[in-house]
C-alpha cells in the first residue's frame, strides 16, 4: 500500500498489511487493510529520498482517534524518534516508537515498530508523520481490544477458548424449552466484508456519542463500557439501533425473527438502509447480532440460552402467575417465565467492583429490550460471579439477571369473586440448562453451576435469601414459601397428590401429540377428583396466543393405584395455531371434590420437533473452486404444502445468500434441490438450509464443509 508522497522528503511506505493483520490476527477481516490489536507492535517501513539524521532531523508521528482528539484523553498520542516529545504529564494511553534494527538510516529506509497501548481507545486512527518540516499522512490504521494481551482487560489465556470465542464465525444457538432442547446453527461472520466498518459506524451512532463525542470515544479504552454500548445499539428502542424486536406473531412487513440464519445479512441491511431498524429480531437473533460484534471488536463473546426464564418485572426475585378456575392463564402478569430467554456472555476483567479479581470474567451483557438500565435499553455487564453470588447490590442489572436464573414463582388461583389463592410456591421452576457451545465441538455444555448453587440445597437458599436482603431499600421483598396446596388447608389435613406427565411418543410437528396424565395418591381412601385439561399455543416469551382444546374429566383416584388419563392434540386442531406459535403448554387443575379448596396445578411445555430436512455436500471442497451441494426433504402430512422457499447461508462458502422458491409439495412427496457455490474462504465453514412454506415455519438443517486450499 502506497500513499501521496511529496518528493523532496518521503518516497513511499509499506504497511505491511498481510504481515502485521496476521500477527494480530485479524487477517481473517482484511490483509489489505491495516488492522492491529493493542498492547501488540506493529511495523511499517517509511522510505525517505535522503539519510535519516535523528540528531538533526527527528521524525515526528501523531496518532488520534474521533473527531475532538485529544492527548488527556487518550485520543491523541504524540512519539517520536529519537524519543524527545514532551507530552502532557496528563496524558493517557501513549503510543510507542522504535526504529528497527534491520533499517538503514543512510539510505533513507526506516523500519518502524509502533506500539499501541493496551488501554487505547479502539477505532481508526490516523497517523501523521512530520519529517524535515513536511507533514504526511503515513496510515489510517484501525485498532481492536487485544484478548492475547496480559495487560488488556479482555485478556483470555487460552488459546483454544480464544479461538472459540473470538475467532470462530460459527455457532450454535440453542433454543426450545428445558425439556426440548433444540440446536440452531447461527452464523456470526464476524469477518465478513465491511464488518469493520459497521462495527465501528454503531459505536458512532449510540447517543452517548451524538451527545458528548470527546468522551465517548475517550471511554472506547474500556471493554465495560463499549460493551454497554453494543448492548443498546443491537436494538433500536431508544436509538437508531440494528434490530426491531416483535412477540406479536406478525411479521409481514419485515423478516420473521426464526428465518434468519445470521448475523451479517442483519448487519449488511442496517449499514445499507442508513442504520434504519431491520424488521424483526427477538432474543436469539438479538444475541447472535451482539455476538458478532463483540468478536469483531475483539471481546471474548459466546450466546447463552437460559430456560425456564424468569422476567421479573418489579425487582422483587418473585414471579406471579395467575390461573383461572379452568386451568389456564387467566389474566396477563407484568411477570412473565420464558420458555427461553437468550443473552450474551462477554469476557473482560470488572476493576470497577472489586481490585482483587473477583468479578473478572464473564459478563451476561443481553441486547434484547427488555427493561431499561439507567434510562437505556440495555443489560449488563453483570459479573456471573456475582450472579452466582446473590451480590444483587452490584452493577450493571445484577438483580434483574439474578431473577432470569433464579427468581421464585408464586402460582395463583383466581376464583370467580376476584379472590386469589396461592395454590403453588415453586423456588426450583426457574432456570435450568443454562447452555452454551462447547470450545472447539457442536456439543452442548451446561454452564447452570456457574450461575447459581443446586437447586434445593442449603447454599442455593442462603444465596437467595442474601440476594434479597442486598435489593434496593425501596423494593419489598416477597417470601417464597416451599411448594404446596393453597393457604385454606393446613399441611397437616392433606394427603399428598402425585401428578406427572409421560410421553406415549416424540411430539413431531405434523402429527398427533399424545401424553398420559399420572395420577397417584398415598393415601388410603378413593378420592373423587374434577380435572381441568387445557392445551394452549404459546409464544416463547411465556404469552398465550390462543386456546387449542379444553376438557373436564371426572374421575376417582382409587388408593395405592396410579390412575392414569390419556391427553391427545391432533395435529388439525393445533396445526393452524402453531405455525406462528413456538410451544404448547398444557395445564392440568386438580380439584379435590371432597375438599373443593384443596386445588392441584401441574404443567407441561411441549417444543414440536420439525420434520428432518438434510443438506449435504460434495467433498473434497476447496478454496475458489466450485463444489456442489443437495438439500432433500419429505412432506409428511397429508395435505399439500404450499409457499414453498429454500433459502441457503454460509460465511466464507456463499458470499450472498440463495433463495430458491420452490413448487407446492403433494402429501408425502419428496423434494430434492441441487446447488452450486465457490468458497471464498478456507477453513471449517458451516452451510445452512432452512426450508419455509404453509405448514411448517422455518425447518433448519445444516452441515459442515472443511474449506481447503
Amino acid at each position: 500500500m502506497t500513499a501521496h508522497m511529496k518528493k523532496n522528503v518521503y518516497k513511499g511506505v509499506d504497511l505491511h498489511c498481510q504481515t502485521n493483520n496476521t500477527e494480530h490476527h485479524t487477517s481473517e477481516i482484511s490483509v489489505d487493510r491495516l488492522i492491529v490489536r493493542r498492547g501488540q507492535p506493529f511495523t511499517l517501513t517509511l522510505k525517505l529520498t535522503q539519510c535519516f539524521n535523528p540528531d538533526l532531523y527527528p521524525l515526528n508521528i501523531v496518532a488520534m482517534t474521533g473527531k475532538h482528539p485529544s492527548d488527556v484523553r487518550g485520543t491523541m498520542s504524540f512519539f517520536s524518534v529519537p524519543d524527545r516529545v514532551q507530552g502532557s504529564p496528563s496524558a493517557k494511553a501513549v503510543w510507542k516508537i522504535a526504529l528497527h534494527k534491520s533499517s538503514s538510516p543512510l539510505t533513507g529506509l526506516l523500519n518502524l515498530t509502533i506500539t499501541p497501548p493496551a488501554d487505547t481507545p479502539i477505532g481508526e486512527y490516523l497517523m501523521y508523520v512530520t519529517h524535515r518540516d513536511e507533514k504526511m499522512l503515513l496510515a489510517t490504521p484501525v485498532v481492536l481490544f487485544n484478548p492475547w494481551c496480559p495487560d488488556d482487560w479482555v485478556f483470555l489465556s487460552n488459546g483454544e477458548q480464544r479461538q472459540e470465542y473470538v475467532m470462530n464465525e460459527q455457532g450454535i444457538i440453542y433454543r426450545g424449552s428445558g425439556s426440548y432442547i433444540s440446536p440452531m446453527s447461527w452464523d456470526y461472520g464476524q469477518f465478513e466484508d465491511n464488518m469493520v466498518d459497521i462495527c465501528l459506524k454503531m459505536l458512532d451512532m449510540n447517543n452517548k456519542h451524538l451527545n458528548d463525542p470527546a468522551d465517548d470515544v475517550s471511554a472506547r479504552c474500556n471493554p465495560i463500557y463499549v460493551s454497554r454500548v453494543v448492548s443498546a445499539m443491537i436494538n433500536c428502542n431508544d436509538d437508531r439501533g440494528v434490530l426491531l424486536g416483535r412477540w406479536d406473531g406478525s411479521y409481514w412487513d419485515g423478516v420473521p425473527p426464526f428465518q434468519w440464519n445470521g448475523s451479517h445479512a442483519i448487519l449488511k441491511q442496517w449499514i445499507n438502509t442508513d442504520c434504519r431498524p431491520v424488521k424483526y429480531g427477538q432474543c436469539w437473533v438479538f444475541a447472535g447480532v451482539m455476538c458478532s460484534v463483540m468478536r469483531l471488536l475483539g471481546i471474548p463473546c459466546r450466546v447463552v440460552s437460559n430456560f425456564e426464564s424468569a422476567h421479573d418485572n418489579n425487582s422483587n426475585l418473585i414471579i406471579d402467575v395467575y390461573h383461572a378456575d379452568y386451568g389456564v392463564r387467566e389474566k396477563e402478569s407484568p411477570d412473565s417465565i420464558w420458555n427461553f430467554h437468550v443473552w450474551v456472555e462477554g469476557w473482560m476483567r470488572r476493576p470497577d467492583l472489586a481490585k482483587d479479581g473477583k468479578y473478572d470474567g464473564w459478563q451476561v451483557l443481553d441486547p434484547t429490550p427488555q427493561e431499561k438500565s439507567d434510562g437505556v435499553y440495555c443489560c449488563g455487564p453483570a459479573s456471573v460471579t456475582a450472579i452466582l453470588n446473590g451480590d444483587t447490590d452490584l452493577k450493571y442489572d445484577v438483580p434483574f439477571v439474578f431473577a432470569e436464573v433464579n427468581a421464585d414463582c408464586i402460582d395463583w388461583l383466581i376464583k370467580a369473586d376476584g379472590s386469589k389463592v396461592n395454590i403453588l410456591s415453586d423456588t426450583k421452576r426457574v432456570g435450568k440448562n443454562i447452555s452454551t457451545k462447547s470450545v472447539g465441538s457442536n456439543r452442548r455444555m451446561d454452564i447452570t453451576d456457574s450461575y447459581k448453587y443446586r437447586e434445593g440445597s442449603e447454599k442455593e437458599r442462603s444465596v437467595f435469601k442474601y440476594a434479597v436482603s442486598r435489593l434496593s431499600p425501596n423494593v419489598k421483598p416477597v417470601e417464597s414459601r416451599p411448594m404446596k396446596v393453597n393457604d385454606e388447608v393446613t399441611p397437616d389435613c392433606i394427603t399428598p397428590l402425585s401428578i406427572r406427565f409421560e410421553e406415549v411418543s416424540k411430539p413431531m410437528n405434523g402429527r398427533d401429540v399424545s401424553l398420559k396424565l399420572v395420577l397417584g395418591t398415598e393415601g388410603n381412601a378413593a378420592r373423587p377428583l374434577s380435572i381441568n385439561i387445557s392445551v394452549q399455543a404459546m409464544r416463547y416469551n411465556g404469552s398465550p396466543a390462543v386456546t387449542i382444546q379444553t376438557e373436564v374429566k371426572e374421575e376417582t383416584l382409587q388408593p395405592g393405584r396410579d390412575l392414569s388419563i390419556p391427553i391427545l392434540v391432533p395435529f388439525l386442531a393445533y396445526n393452524k395455531h402453531m405455525v406462528k406459535c413456538e410451544s404448547m403448554k398444557v395445564s392440568v387443575m386438580v380439584t379435590d371434590k371432597q375438599k373443593p379448596n384443596n386445588v392441584y396445578l401441574a404443567v407441561q411445555d411441549i417444543v414440536l420437533l420439525n420434520p428432518p430436512i438434510s443438506i449435504t455436500v460434495s467433498s473434497p471442497t476447496r478454496w475458489n473452486c466450485e463444489a456442489s451441494g443437495e438439500v432433500v426433504f419429505m412432506n409428511p402430512v397429508d395435505e399439500t404444502l404450499k409457499d414453498c422457499t429454500l433459502t441457503l447461508t454460509g460465511s466464507g462458502l456463499l458470499k450472498e445468500e440463495i433463495v430458491n422458491t420452490l413448487p407446492d409439495l403433494k402429501p408425502n412427496n419428496g423434494i430434492r434441490v441441487k446447488f452450486f457455490f465457490v468458497p471464498n474462504k478456507i477453513g471449517d465453514k458451516t452451510l445452512v438450509a432452512n426450508f419455509d412454506c404453509s405448514t411448517f415455519r422455518h425447518i433448519k438443517g445444516s452441515c459442515s464443509v472443511n474449506v481447503r486450499l
